[in-house]
């Protein structure tokens, strides 16, 4: 059975920095693709960063690029999202979503598979 379960999240300070990691069951990550989504309140959710299943592509919203990396750790099962430079405007739920897809896709709809969310929040 499929499951996605993230980690990580909490309270930081402008300028800080966080490690979320998604930790997956039931599939390979060799052949799914993960993406990392967020959603601040009131507000849609959004693609964040996505690696591909079949070569390991990235990709990275505008709006974080140079501040967070995605990583995958195939004997781990787990896909680690790096935040760095965080700013308030990073604040929301953040999502890991799976897909049996070859590439990456920034829209939550083309995702089969989703976790609970853990919450970032960037505050002083």
């Amino acid at each position: 059975q499929l499951q996605l379960v993230e980690s990580g999240g909490g309270l930081v300070q402008p300028g800080g920095s966080l490690r979320l990691s998604c930790a997956v069951t039931g599939i390979s990550l060799d052949y799914y693709t993960i993406s990392w989504f967020r959603q601040a309140p009131g507000k849609e959710r959004e693609g964040v960063s996505c690696i591909s299943g079949g070569d390991s592509s990235t990709y990275y919203a505008d709006s974080v690029k140079g501040r967070f990396t995605i990583s995958r750790n195939i004997g781990l099962s787990t896909v680690d999202l790096q935040l760095n430079g965080l700013k308030p405007e990073d604040t929301a739920v953040y999502y890991c979503a799976a897909d049996p897809r070859p590439s990456c896709s920034e829209y939550e709809a083309e995702y089969t598979y989703w976790g609970q969310g853990t919450q970032v929040t960037v505050s002083s």
